[in-house]
């Protein structure tokens, strides 16, 4: 059985009473399908780029995104650090919601490491 999570860890779809739990990886569990997959993936090494499970997941990505390449991480707050340290400089600002997880939970990485701060907004 499922339950709702807590509403500000949320997104509802749009003009549907559907919801999507965002608040992490562990709240799901992987069907069987999912779990021999992972059985019978293929191995290597990423930093190397000898991973050919992450080779075709970046080259798809960055098809399906138009770009270049694409780059995988391992975390979402990894992803969101990454994308802020592409946009910002050392000592920047950014604006976020006060609820927002980056702000919430992600224990101030945003300034820790890439030197920027942050002012938060009321969002609805």
């Amino acid at each position: 059985m499922v339950s709702k999570p807590p509403a500000q860890y949320t997104t509802t779809v749009a003009n549907s009473s559907q919801y999507i739990d965002m608040r992490s990886d562990t709240v799901t569990l992987p069907s069987e399908e999912m779990k021999q997959a992972m059985v019978n993936a293929l191995l290597g090494d990423d930093v190397y780029g000898e991973d050919r499970t992450v080779n075709e997941l970046e080259a798809r990505c960055a098809e399906l995104f138009g770009k270049e390449a694409g780059l995988f991480v391992v975390s979402g707050t990894m992803g969101n650090l990454l994308a802020i340290m592409a946009h910002c400089q050392r000592g920047d600002e950014i604006i976020v919601g006060k609820h927002n997880h980056i702000h919430r939970w992600e224990q101030g990485n945003y300034a820790q490491l890439a030197g920027v701060s942050a002012t938060t907004i009321d969002v609805d």
